[in-house]
């Protein structure tokens, strides 16, 4: 039986926590159980086709070898399909090697866009992933994600800060990815370049400038609603 993907409610507010989180201690299994796995992982590789939508999930569903009556088990609909792929993404990132003697900057930055071409092969649907994680049910557990995934590129890399820049260079490393993460889907430059050139510039001025929380939600803010009207207005129910 398929329980629950999102298993717990999310924060409803953006609150980087100082806290015991580690990238190795943390989610050590998955947090999703193996029919949630199969299901979605199945369904993500319709997203291609099919987008972020009803009917990838209930063909994800018909591949892992389910009835298309077990998608009503994942409440957030076709979200489930978005939270999976930031989740497993994430994870995946602490498999990538990290060359020994470049600075901390260089690794970030090598993590950023590791992240960033996981998005590759949907790009053409990031969209209406970006879309579905600005819907106001779906915004708390879309930041949620973004700050772990600050969270785990700067464990990885060795970040030991204990003072406030350890809010900060969170905030700055999340607002740097995120508008990064929104160019790449207009970016039509060989290998995503200008993407990586667009993500370089936001590092460095996010290093000389500092962030607030206030930019960082303007990523689900502004402009990603300005993606949620132009996508309804395609015939795509979100």
């Amino acid at each position: 039986m398929i329980r629950r993907v999102l298993h717990r409610p999310p924060s409803p507010h953006l609150v980087f926590t100082k806290s015991t989180y580690h990238s190795y201690e943390h989610e050590r299994t998955s947090p999703f159980t193996p029919p949630e796995d199969a299901v979605l992982s199945a369904g993500l590789a319709q997203v291609p086709k099919l987008g972020f939508t009803v009917d990838a999930l209930a063909q994800g569903a018909r591949d892992a070898g389910y009835r298309d009556v077990s998608i009503n088990l994942f409440p957030a609909g076709p979200f489930a399909l978005v939270h999976y792929h930031l989740v497993t993404q994430r994870r995946a990132l602490a498999s990538k090697q990290l060359e020994q003697g470049t600075s901390v900057d260089s690794k970030i930055r090598k993590l950023a866009l590791e992240r960033l071409h996981a998005n590759a092969g949907i790009i053409d649907r990031w969209q209406e992933a970006l879309a579905l994680m600005a819907t106001p049910s779906h915004v708390p557990s879309s930041i949620r994600e973004l700050s772990l995934l600050a969270d785990e590129i700067l464990f990885l890399v060795g970040d030991q800060s204990v003072n406030t820049s350890w809010y900060t260079k969170r905030l700055a490393l999340s607002t740097a990815y995120a508008s990064s993460e929104l160019f790449m889907t207009t970016d039509k430059s060989p290998n995503f370049t200008e993407t990586e050139a667009f993500l370089s510039r936001r590092l460095l001025e996010s290093k000389k400038l500092g962030t607030s929380i206030h930019s960082t939600t303007t990523w689900l803010g502004v402009q990603s609603m300005g993606l949620v009207n132009g996508l309804r207005s395609k015939g795509l129910r979100i």
